[in-house]
């Protein structure tokens, strides 16, 4: 099917959606039939406003594909835009098709999360419905790791890698003085505990785990028995390190968190977790506590990603256009493990019908039995997501990142 091509981002960024990008471009670009590749900028919000960024004179170079790769964030922009349904909003779906007319658009492909395949499956069904020859593809991406139809997400094994890292460098900072002292973590996972999982990674030169307590929104929260683990490793060591999701809730599914604010899916902001119960245990203890949240360093930290997860994330980006201009629709790229060691993986597409506005939890099997740390399964499942490293391309000394959405020029 001859025609142009948009290519778009939406959620929240992560440190490797742009190397599915790259993947995407690279494959549309070689195809004959694909004239003008677009990128949308702002996601299906932008496209609905008329910004589109044309690509091909932009990506003309090996450098600027590897400019574009070891960017972190959404380089075209991002949004966190609900599309409604056609019944609700049927002026927003017969614009967004009128610019795709315009344009002579026949490829969308959307790199995003749940809700963002929430948004590819809507734009197929409409078309089906309304006899428009369009394809419609979605890429994961997420570093909760939460996309139901994937193994794990493009997005997910980079944030491994720098939380387990980090805490493995804040251990170290933690036992340089001799005295009784906490450090609390807090990291991103609204409903998935995928991300405190993986500080579970870091281990000593006795492959010892350097955080002693993780908690997960799996696990209802309960801050007596909070205090009763913490009891438990004060009797053995003077230093504690506590690794905590932002989701951690009770069990009348009440935020440890809760703001009373919401965003625009209807989602509670969060935040706050680790300094509450950092105020519990200087409040009941009387000792040092520090609470850290990482909040966007471990979605953003591009100059520690996991070669993996690049690669990975790249391929999944060539293999969703390739399914596209092979006439598939309403799909989304996934990885299938076929083993943990050797790491073996294929790719395969799955019903964005399935992944949309779905949750992917932790396995219980993935957690200990007290579940308040990982399991040598959890481990097996974990380590292969973070191996490698990558080159990043420097000017005086700081990585250079190359903005797509500040190319574009308001009409």
């Amino acid at each position: 099917m001859k025609g142009n091509c948009i290519i778009a981002q939406s959620g929240g960024p992560t440190s490797a959606i742009n190397a599915s990008l790259c993947g995407a471009f690279l494959e549309m670009s070689v195809n004959g039939d694909i004239g003008k590749i677009y990128g949308g900028i702002n996601g299906i919000q932008g496209i609905l406003e008329e910004k589109l960024l044309d690509l091909r004179p932009i990506l003309n170079s090996d450098n600027q594909i590897k400019l574009l790769r070891q960017t972190p964030a959404a380089s075209l922009g991002s949004c966190r835009f609900k599309l409604k349904s056609p019944e609700e909003r049927p002026e927003e779906y017969a614009k967004i098709f009128q610019i795709f007319e315009k344009y002579d658009i026949r490829y969308f492909i959307y790199i995003g999360g749940n809700d963002s395949m929430d948004t590819v499956y809507r734009l197929g069904e409409y078309a089906k419905v309304q006899n428009r020859e369009m394809i419609f593809m979605g890429v994961p991406k997420t570093i909760d790791n939460d996309l139901v139809g994937t193994d794990h997400t493009p997005g997910f094994g980079s944030c491994a890698k720098y939380v387990a890292t980090t805490v493995q460098e804040v251990a170290q900072d933690n036992m340089v003085y001799d005295m009784d002292c906490a450090v609390i973590i807090e990291v991103m996972g609204r409903d998935a505990g995928w991300i405190s999982l993986a500080a579970s990674l870091a281990r000593d030169k006795e492959n010892q785990a350097q955080c002693d307590l993780i908690y997960s929104p799996e696990t209802p929260f309960s801050t007596e028995r909070f205090m009763r683990d913490l009891a438990a490793v004060r009797a053995q060591k003077k230093q504690a390190l506590v690794i905590v999701s932002e989701g951690i809730r009770d069990d009348q599914g009440k935020y440890l968190s809760d703001t009373g604010i919401t965003d625009s899916f209807g989602h509670q902001l969060l935040g706050g977790a680790g300094s509450v119960l950092a105020d519990l245990v200087r409040r009941e203890l009387g000792i040092k506590v520090r609470s850290i949240e990482l909040s966007l360093l471990q979605r953003c930290a591009a100059h520690y990603t996991s070669a993996t997860d690049l690669r990975e994330s790249e391929e999944l980006g060539r293999f969703a256009a390739k399914g596209a201009l092979g006439g598939l629709t309403g799909k989304m790229a996934a990885i299938r493990r076929l083993s943990d060691d050797p790491y073996q993986t294929e790719y395969v597409y799955a019903d964005v019908s399935e992944v949309a506005n779905a949750v992917k939890t932790v396995p219980a099997e993935y957690f200990n039995a007290a579940r308040n740390h990982a399991s040598y399964r959890g481990l097996q499942y974990l380590v292969p997501l973070i191996t490698g490293s990558n080159e990043i391309l420097l000017e005086h000394g700081l990585p250079i990142y190359l903005n797509l959405a500040s190319m574009y020029t308001h009409r």
